[in-house]
Order: structure tokens, then sequence, then C-alpha cells
């Protein structure tokens, strides 16, 4: 794989947009997905990095200072500075000051974090509400990864953080994948967790990590796990609220009496970090990579909707009586696209049948697809289609 120095993000310009209209910015997204990478692209006036343990204690002892150096790079510049801190959930205090200095028309900022968990739960923080537009960067798109030669299955194994898909060697993607799980997933996402018992969320951890892509039973894993229900439920928020599980609701909308499930999937925001949570190797059998490969494809949608039109919902739906599922749905103004994915090359009718029992009963739906390993474009029947993995992206896009 060639490597490159930087990958262009397609959110840049929406970023510029903002600042253009004057507005401050708040960029959240988990670790290492290219926040400070991106943000160095964009000519800023002071850059404040928490992550250095002496810039943090400097702010923490006196959130104030803040204040002082920012004036004086306003009146030296004689115009409104931007001023960049990196993530800023390490002083939270520091939001008050650059609500202060956003009113007083100051400065206006870029505000990055991983952690929204913090930021929420932190007692008395402002979360400048109506002063700052806020973003979600994720991990690498397939469109941002035009210009990289990755294959599917390397992209199944070893995910889509900007660092692993830049790193040459398999083996070295390996070493820095079990690291970011070791220092991250078990040391800080612990440590903001602030649960009572560490085994059992490190057990829930690596049991999450298994089950990503599954339909929730929070009462199974809480017998698997030893702890309540509602524990493995305060757990699950835990992942969201530091950015490292999305939530997928289920479609609930049915006109044939149906029993449709109404618990949530979740996907782990990269698959390389999921396979390594889970601790599991490289080598899936058939039926592994064909459920990776699903996550895969719920994760390009999730990112493409974020980039694209935030209204856009992606779902799921599943009959529980009757067994029909429906692997992800795009809900976009009232109108539904059915997507089924299969690790095949040959798709055919029997992997469209329930595409067909759900086309046939929703009326704000014209298509299905089924998203595969093909290398072009098939029509299977009068209103679903075949397409390549590597064209996800246009569902979002086109549709």
């Amino acid at each position: 794989m060639e490597c490159m120095n930087y990958i262009k993000r397609f959110l840049k310009p929406s970023l510029e947009k903002a600042l253009q209209r004057h507005k401050s910015i708040l960029l959240l997204g988990p670790r290492q997905t290219g926040k400070t990478t991106l943000i160095q692209q964009i000519k800023n006036d002071y850059f404040i990095s928490l992550v250095q343990p002496v810039v943090r204690q400097k702010y923490e002892k006196n959130p104030s200072l803040l204040t002082g150096e920012i004036e004086v790079i306003a009146e030296e510049k004689k115009s409104t500075p931007l001023i960049v801190i990196d993530e800023i959930q390490k002083v939270p205090e520091l939001l008050d000051v650059a609500q202060d200095l956003i009113d007083r028309r100051v400065a206006k900022f870029i505000l990055t974090g991983s952690s929204a968990r913090k930021l929420r739960t932190a007692k008395g923080i402002n979360l400048l509400p109506g002063r700052v537009v806020v973003f979600h960067l994720d991990t690498l798109t397939l469109s941002e990864l035009k210009n990289e030669k990755c294959t599917l299955e390397q992209l199944l194994y070893y995910g889509m953080l900007p660092g692993i898909i830049q790193t040459a060697v398999e083996e070295d993607k390996e070493t820095d994948l079990r690291s970011y799980v070791t220092t991250y997933l078990e040391e800080e996402i612990r440590l903001e967790a602030v649960v009572r018992n560490i085994g059992h969320f490190s057990n829930f951890l690596q049991l999450a990590c298994s089950e990503a892509g599954e339909i929730v039973n929070l009462r199974k894993l809480s017998q698997v796990i030893g702890v309540a229900h509602t524990t493995i439920a305060s757990y699950y928020q835990i992942l969201e609220d530091c950015l490292i599980a999305e939530r997928i609701q289920p479609l609930r909308e049915t006109k044939a009496r149906r029993r449709l499930t109404s618990s949530p999937k979740y996907l782990f925001f990269d698959l390389g970090v999921r396979r390594l949570g889970a601790e599991e190797g490289i080598g899936f059998s058939k039926e592994q990579l064909g459920k990776q490969f699903e996550q895969f494809v719920g994760l390009e949608l999730i990112k493409t909707a974020r980039l694209v039109d935030s209204s856009i919902k992606i779902k799921f739906w599943r009959d529980s009586d009757r067994g029909q599922e429906v692997d992800w749905i795009i809900e976009k103004q009232g109108h539904y696209l059915p997507i089924e994915v299969k690790w095949t090359t040959t798709p055919s009718i029997q992997d469209v049948k329930h595409l067909k029992i759900f086309l046939a009963e929703y009326k704000n739906v014209e298509k299905g697809y089924v998203v595969c390993r093909v290398k072009q474009k098939i029509k299977l029947t009068d209103n679903i289609y075949a397409i390549p993995w590597n064209e996800v992206d246009k569902l979002i896009i086109k549709e």
C-alpha cells in the first residue's frame, strides 16, 4: 500500500464555510481519526493542545488565564483571531472562557474533543448552545480513500483509521491497533467510566466488541457478565458518549401487524479496533467475513450520511416472529431505501427475498439494493439492484 503524508478530508470545506460565517466550531470524534491533523490544515492564530500535561495543568489551575492571552492576541491582530483548543474535554472549564470571548466577539474558536461524556456530565459545564456549530469526524470514508490501494479484506481486518491506513506493513498495523485498544479502550475509557468494578467493565468491553452488529439483548449480557441489565445499558451509554459505539435504532413502522424488534444494534466506530477489542485474529471464516462486511457497509452509510445530510437516518428492519430482516434502511425525508449486504460475487434471487417483502409492504420506497462483491451494477429484479461494495456511498449521495 502506498502511503501519503495527508489524506484530504471531505469535512474540511464545511469547517471553512462555518468559519467564514463567523461561527465557532466544536469538532468531535474518536481518538486518532485525524481531528488534529485536519484543523492544522486551517490557518489559526493560537493553537493550544491540552494533551500536553504542562499546558493542561496551567489552565486547570487558572482557566481565566486564557482570557488575558487571547485579548492580547486580538489587540495585536486588530481583528477576530481564530483560536484552536485541542481535546477541550480535558479542561472543560475553558468552555466558559470560550463563551465569554465569543459573546464579546473577541475571538472565534475551533474546539476538538474525543469524549462527549465529560462535556455533558461535568458539573456546571457550558456546552455553548447556539454559539458553536458541531461537527463529527469519523474514520476515513471510501471516497477519501480513492488514492489509497486498499483491498476490501484489509479494510475489514484493519479498519479505516488514517494512521493504520498509511502503515504499509500489516504486522505493524496489528501492533498499532493492539496499542490503541490497550492504551485507549482499556485505560482511558475505563478511567472515564468511573465504574465500581473495572473487571466487569473490561469483560463487557470485550463482549460488546464481539457482539457488535447484533441486536442487543441486555438481560443475556447481564447474565454472562454478572451485573444488572441496567448496568449493561449504562456501559453502552459510556461507549456512545466516548464516541466509540454507534447506536442503530430499528425501524418500528409497520402496517402488516408485524412484531418488529425494538432493541437497537451497536456498531464500533472502527472495524480494526473492534476486532482487536474482541481479541480476534486474522483469518475469518466466510460467516465472520459476512458479519464484518455487513458492519463495514453500515459504518460507511453512517459516515457518508453525516457528511452529506445530518437529517438522514440509518436504521435496520427485523420481524422478530417471522425471522425476516433487512440489514440497513436509509431513511430520508419520509422515504426508505432498503439494503441487504451479502458476501458474494454472484448475487441471486434468493438474496433479495426479504427486500421484496419490504418493498411490497412499504409504499414510500421505490428501490432496493444488494451490496456485494460484484464488479459492476447488476439489475436483479424490476426494482432491486446489486452494486459493488466500493460504491455504497453513492446510495447516500445520489438518493
